[in-house]
């Protein structure tokens, strides 16, 4: 969460608080040592800002055009299942602080919570999606998806295992409902795991079955991205699942510039990975994407503070974005462009 505001006391956990301990393995679990996660932050911080002066700032606009729709924000709240294991009141917290900050929903089919009662809060969102071998079982859910109002679709392709999270599993599993309140035909969630025979046809079929434009998450090569978008995808999330999958992954900050220029403004851009602050937003969109995805500190806000926290975080980070359009003279997003930044001595080729 933004390092200088937002960030909410942690609720102290009891030793036998066991909900709490399996909550917070979910929540901080990363694969491996961390080093991806850690890098995700840290790579952001590797472009120097060159603002603008003498320009007008009196009013700051951060509305984003994403998808053919214009968001109140180029903020997206990142999908991460289960929140009810944070929160009682789970992704319906989640939902209704972000609708009352002006971000975008990206919801989990993994959700605490049927997918119609989140978006009769959220509205308008974008809906994730691991799809499973037997696709049958997503047929009756994707019809769901459209008439509760998603406007997108995020399948997830990073995850055809999962990646080394010991703590997570171990600290989550015995509070994982074995049946999923989205499928709720479906009697061991196994089923619902992620296939690991998804290719370009996948992408294609979504696309037709369901009318609405697909964002695939979890690229992270120019090349993949190009035959993401010749299956017929409307564009990317570019992460690296926060770290959680493969550690030693690259930073999603160094990945997105060669998406961007494969891309080359025919399909959206979607990033996430380590956005902390708004001058990290502010950067993101310098680099060339479309709106930037946040998860983590969300999570943990919602763990530590439920929806209050939630709030609180998203509204410094909107604030802080705000502020950092003024300071370097571009009072719109699209003003956002490359030659605001300077990779740092350190990051630059010797």
């Amino acid at each position: 969460m933004p390092e200088s505001s937002g960030q909410s006391q942690r609720r102290p956990i009891g030793a036998g608080d066991a909900r709490s301990r399996a909550a917070s393995a979910y929540i901080d679990g990363v694969a491996g040592d961390g080093a991806t996660a850690r890098g995700n932050a840290a790579a952001w911080q590797r472009y120097s800002i060159r603002p603008h002066v003498l320009r007008d700032v009196t009013v700051v606009d951060p509305r984003v055009t994403v998808l053919g729709r214009t968001l109140p924000s180029p903020i997206i709240v990142a999908p991460w299942a289960g929140q009810g294991h944070a929160d009682p009141r789970g992704e319906l917290a989640t939902a209704r602080a972000a609708t009352s900050c002006g971000a975008t929903l990206c919801l989990s089919s993994g959700s605490s919570y049927p997918i119609e009662t989140v978006a009769a809060i959220s509205g308008p969102y974008i809906q994730q999606l691991y799809l499973p071998t037997n696709r049958n079982i997503v047929a009756p859910f994707l019809r769901r998806v459209v008439a509760a109002g998603a406007f997108a679709i995020a399948v997830t392709v990073d995850n055809p295992t999962t990646g080394t999270r010991a703590s997570f599993r171990a600290g989550l599993a015995p509070y994982t409902p074995l049946r999923s309140v989205n499928f709720p035909s479906v009697r061991d969630r196994r089923t619902l795991a992620a296939a690991t025979d998804v290719t370009a046809r996948d992408i294609t079929w979504l696309q037709e079955f369901t009318g609405l434009p697909i964002l695939v998450k979890g690229v992270l090569r120019g090349d993949d991205v190009a035959q993401v978008i010749d299956a017929g995808a409307a564009g990317v999330i570019v992460s690296n699942h926060g770290g959680r999958q493969l550690d030693g992954t690259i930073p999603t900050a160094e990945a997105l510039t060669d998406i961007v220029d494969t891309v080359s403004d025919t399909a959206t851009v979607i990033v996430d990975g380590g956005i902390r602050t708004g001058t990290d937003i502010l950067r993101a969109i310098a680099l060339g994407a479309d709106a930037v995805a946040v998860g983590h500190p969300l999570a943990r806000a919602l763990a530590d503070g439920g929806e209050t926290a939630v709030h609180k975080v998203l509204t410094d980070l909107l604030a802080d974005f705000d502020t950092a359009l003024a300071l370097t003279g571009t009072p719109t997003v699209p003003e956002l462009t490359r030659d605001l930044l300077s990779p740092s001595p350190s990051s630059r080729p010797q």
